[in-house]
């Protein structure tokens, strides 16, 4: 049993780490903190934010974010987060308050970079605070533009 527990839980932690690969806010949001997303058009952003404000999506978001807390926690330092971590949680925390977005998420070192396109000024306002409320962010640059949302046909 001794020998099983170690290689079950190597085998999670490897499961969890290569499934959140991209921190994108939406599936449509740039790969890369390095390009601009396009605004959803009206009808889109209406699905995408009923989908970030259900309630059981918030919970979801609210438990992952605790959850790596407490394995933080556990693990001694609390505000030494990994890249990976960090990315996660910033994507969640602005999923949850700016749903209509398209942003994507890095972080190097707990430096956090976010790129993307938001429709309003106010909303590109609030991703720098946003983002600092999660522990390990030690700076944030935000390369997002406000966008108009694209037309639709």
């Amino acid at each position: 049993m001794k020998k099983i527990m170690p290689l079950l839980l190597g085998g999670f932690l490897l499961v969890s780490t290569v499934a959140c690969n991209n921190a994108k806010t939406t599936s449509d949001a740039p790969n890369a903190t390095d390009k601009s997303g396009q605004v959803p058009d009206a009808q889109e952003a209406q699905t995408a934010k009923n989908d970030a404000t259900n309630d059981v999506r918030k919970k979801q978001i609210e438990s992952d974010i605790r959850a790596r807390e407490q394995r933080n926690d556990a693990g001694g330092n609390q505000d030494k987060r990994s890249d990976g971590d960090l990315q996660s949680e910033v994507r969640g925390k602005l999923e949850a308050n700016i749903p209509n977005s398209k942003l994507t998420v890095d972080s190097k070192e707990g430096v956090v970079t976010v790129a993307g396109s938001v429709p309003t000024q106010a909303q590109l306002a609030k991703i720098e605070p946003l983002a600092k409320e999660i522990k390990g962010v030690k700076s944030v640059a935000v390369k997002a533009k406000v966008a108009a949302p694209a037309k639709t046909n």
